[in-house]
């Protein structure tokens, strides 16, 4: 299995066939499409919407605007990257969702656009994390949310619920 570092190219970036290999996700559920720095205790990433997406399609008909549930799930995937990028064997874990608190929408993002999650790591213990997130489209800030994750043995969570 792959360290996070590794997959870092020379400008410290870390593309989307890189992402997938440290994130459980993959098209179309996949809403980082880059990494433009990964710190201990901060990442910065993008994804670039085209307006193509399916979401649009339905999502305020003719007036496509980008769901405030997949902006927080941008967030949220940027900072379980943060959030395994200090577990040493992350890929035996699952880390999930587990509380948000304080999300805010200061303005919608319509398409195209690239919105910019900043994702700040407050705290993190073996068992989670708590992380403040923002969204920006250019430099405006278009979302905020405080983020709690919970770090499980991807082995026990998944035996446990699997069907």
């Amino acid at each position: 299995m792959h360290q996070i570092n590794e997959l870092k190219n020379s400008k410290g970036e870390i593309d989307s066939e890189g992402i997938k290999k440290i994130i459980p996700y993959q098209e179309p559920f996949l809403f980082i499409d880059k990494v433009i720095s990964l710190s201990s205790n901060r990442i910065v990433a993008i994804k670039d919407l085209k307006g193509s997406e399916d979401f649009f399609k339905g999502h305020f008909v003719e007036f496509p605007i980008m769901p405030g549930a997949l902006t927080v799930e941008g967030m949220g995937q940027a900072a379980t990257l943060l959030a395994r990028s200090s577990i040493p064997n992350h890929y035996e874990k699952d880390v999930l969702a587990h509380k948000l608190k304080e999300v805010k929408f200061m303005a919608p993002i319509i398409p195209p656009a690239q919105v910019r999650f900043e994702i700040e790591l407050i705290a993190q213990d073996e068992k989670g994390a708590i992380l403040k997130g923002k969204s920006f489209v250019k430099e405006e800030l278009v979302a905020e949310a405080l983020l709690m994750l919970t770090i499980v043995s991807k082995a026990e969570f998944r035996a446990k619920y699997a069907r």
